[in-house]
């Protein structure tokens, strides 16, 4: 609690910590409406639902050479706070869309805001890189981790009673104002032009397709100069894998298996249990990081996840799915916590946009074509039973792998900034 404290004394940070929140508040309320507006709409046509999760990680692919060099050439601060904004108006250009009920419109327009928001987290990571000290990543993935803990016990929940009263019209508008404020948190931090800029000032006019190349190749050589950073990015892939099934296949289990009648509400409840067991995996994952090496926190967590995931498939009620759930949201922050406290000491702060940039379209593409087998196979050639065992089995690779190479590659880490370090002292002597 005290480091909790402490890191909220700086106030750069406390900015982009709530213009995160705002931010999250108003896509997990607007993502959970639609896709109940969808259901209900398209109720015999699953495959829409599907679709809709498409159109926020495909968007990716189209934008993925971009946004890593975007984030490490450009102004963080401004591509962040004129991200928000232009997604905050293309909310509004969906509420026309709807309006129209014509859905390769409304498709578009999904896919449009979510491209804009792509360029987002790798000048957010960077940002937040620069404004924290290296101590801090670990308490900072803890806390962010525990807020997405706040949003799974509420955000399905609040998604849905602004659904129920306001419409998917009211979602939208309050995604727009919560987007709109955390533009305006963005715009009005005090950073250094060495957060900003950490590669000296560039304008868009620089940004040519060859620079664009050169620079996106860069990103690429160092990732794969860095053995550590290469294989916890073969995990990324399967974790993009796990995503895309996990985006579809709680609702669906819900609304085709256990609860046919009832699924909307029952939703309600499963994102109570699950955003405890979050919450609490979260605290206790935390404490675990002060005394287990992270790369062990991870491996042990894509087991025990893989475990958890393949017995919520035999859930046969709605209680029994509940409280599996609720064990297999204990083990989540274990592997998140981890990751992100210890990716910003791997990376440089001059290439976190660039390695960002590759990450995130390596972990869309796996989840956008895992969506797209399951918008095509579900439930025709296939259960939602299987999608549960085939994430299950996709941790357990993961898990196994994992263990099989971090602890090796951990300790060379160790060793080298060991030997980094005496060096450092040798020449100040």
């Amino acid at each position: 609690m005290k480091k909790f404290t402490e890191i909220f004394k700086n106030a750069s940070f406390t900015r982009l910590f709530i213009a995160n929140v705002t931010s999250q508040m108003g896509s997990v309320i607007g993502l959970t409406a639609f896709m109940f507006y969808i259901l209900d709409r398209f109720s015999e046509q699953p495959a829409y639902a599907t679709v809709t999760e498409l159109m926020f990680s495909l968007p990716t692919l189209a934008v993925f050479f971009l946004v890593g060099v975007v984030a490490d050439r450009l102004d963080r601060q401004k591509i962040a706070y004129h991200c928000e904004m232009i997604a905050a108006a293309m909310s509004l250009c969906l509420l026309a869309a709807v309006s129209t009920g014509w859905m390769p419109l409304i498709f578009l327009t999904l896919f449009i805001r979510s491209a804009v928001q792509k360029f987002f987290f790798p000048a957010e990571q960077g940002i937040l890189q620069g404004v924290l000290r290296k101590e801090d990543y670990t308490t900072a993935a803890g806390l962010n981790q525990f807020v997405n803990s706040v949003f799974m016990l509420f955000g399905n929940a609040i998604g849905i009673f602004v659904y129920w009263t306001l419409g998917v019209y009211g979602a939208i508008l309050v995604d727009v104002v919560t987007l709109t404020i955390s533009g305006l948190l963005i715009k009005s931090m005090k950073l250094k032009e060495s957060v900003r800029q950490p590669n000296g000032k560039h304008s868009i006019k620089d940004l040519n397709i060859r620079f664009i190349w050169n620079d996106f190749m860069i990103g690429l050589k160092y990732i794969l100069s860095n053995k550590l950073l290469v294989a916890l990015i073969y995990g990324f892939i399967a974790f993009g894998i796990v995503n895309g099934g996990f985006s579809v296949m709680q609702v669906f289990i819900l609304k085709y298996k256990l609860a046919p009648d009832n699924y909307e509400q029952v939703s309600i409840y499963l994102g109570i249990v699950f955003g405890v067991g979050v919450m609490i995996g979260s605290f206790l994952s935390s404490l675990l990081t002060q005394k287990v090496k992270l790369f062990k926190l991870i491996i042990i967590g894509a087991f025990y996840i893989a475990i958890m995931t393949i017995l919520a498939s035999y859930a046969t009620n709605v209680v029994l799915f509940l409280t599996i759930c609720f064990f297999l949201a204990l083990g989540l922050p274990m592997i998140n916590i981890a990751i992100g406290g210890w990716m910003p000491t791997i990376i440089e702060p001059k290439m976190m946009g660039r390695v960002q940039g590759w990450i995130t379209p390596l972990m869309m593409l796996s989840q956008s074509i895992t969506l797209g087998i399951i918008s095509i196979g579900y439930p025709k050639w296939f259960s939602i039973e299987i999608i549960y065992w085939f994430v299950g089995i996709c941790f357990l690779i993961v898990g196994g792998y994992y263990s099989f190479v971090l602890p090796r590659l951990a300790r060379e880490k160790e060793a080298q900034e060991e030997l980094a370090g005496k060096k450092e002292v040798q020449l100040n002597y």
